[in-house]
């Protein structure tokens, strides 16, 4: 029960009786290791969010049974991770987690939605354009031929995470502001009858502009990744060219590599 008067305490009773903490204390896994792992998968899937308070070491070691210098330990690799912070005077307080993207033909609309990161877009532009070398030569047009630009600010929690620019043929499909600040491209995409079936992406880094610091709440000079990808539907016509930046202290690609041979 939260007191009357202690603050932390307030945002800290609620954030923490959502979670059902299952400890195995049979098991080969460390004590701490579990619990820092639980911690975690609430922090990535919004169940602890960014700015609530997690107590003090000795009320989480007394609820859970634990001791104390388990609990530290297990906090400790958060904060090593950057998913928790110890502010004087506060206590520890859950921070904004990384995003851990898959590496393939997928939405970031759609994978952001799935780990519980509660994403919401801005459309900066929307569109026909001329088609730059670059872009015409992705989508098989003709340069200075009419595309469509697509330029939107995804958000996770409110907080900025990716700038993402794409190019489309003219005419391919309706691009309704509304339903791009509700849903994702590729959604989009699938409600009308365009079926994805693959892409060829390069994966980068380089440092943000003064415009793109600015949109990404970075500092100018700040590691951004990049992305560039042509996307294919299942006739082999390219729908799709995307050159997008993300901010690498909140984003990350995580893929899986199979041993030949």
């Amino acid at each position: 029960m939260a007191r009357t008067g202690d603050p932390a305490r307030a945002v800290t009773a609620p954030a923490l009786s959502t979670l059902d903490f299952a400890l195995d204390r049979s098991s080969p896994v460390p004590l701490y290791y579990q619990l820092a792992q639980q911690l975690e998968s609430a922090i990535e899937h919004g169940v602890l969010a960014p700015g609530n308070l997690l107590g003090n070491e000795v009320d989480l070691s007394v609820r859970l049974g634990l001791s104390r210098p388990t609990v530290r330990q297990a906090i400790q690799s958060l904060v090593d991770k950057g998913l928790l912070v110890r502010r004087r005077g506060v206590g520890t307080q859950v921070v904004h987690s990384q995003v851990k993207r898959p590496l393939e033909l997928s939405s970031l609309y759609d994978d952001l939605e799935a780990a519980g990161q509660g994403p919401t877009t801005r459309v900066v532009r929307n569109e026909g354009v001329p088609a730059p070398a670059d872009v015409a030569a992705a989508l098989g047009a003709a340069e200075g031929g009419e595309v469509t630009v697509l330029e939107r600010l995804r958000l996770t929690h409110g907080q900025p995470v990716a700038l993402l620019c794409n190019y489309l043929p003219a005419g391919l499909l309706d691009l309704d502001g509304a339903r791009l600040e509700s849903t994702g491209l590729y959604r989009m995409m699938r409600a009308s009858g365009i079926t994805l079936h693959s892409a060829r992406q390069t994966v980068g880094a380089r440092a943000a502009t003064g415009e793109e610091a600015a949109r990404l709440d970075e500092k100018e000079g700040a590691a951004l990744l990049t992305m560039q990808r042509t996307a294919y539907d299942d006739t082999g016509r390219p729908v799709e060219y995307g050159t997008h930046v993300y901010r690498a202290s909140r984003y990350a690609f995580d893929f899986q590599l199979l041993v030949r041979g």
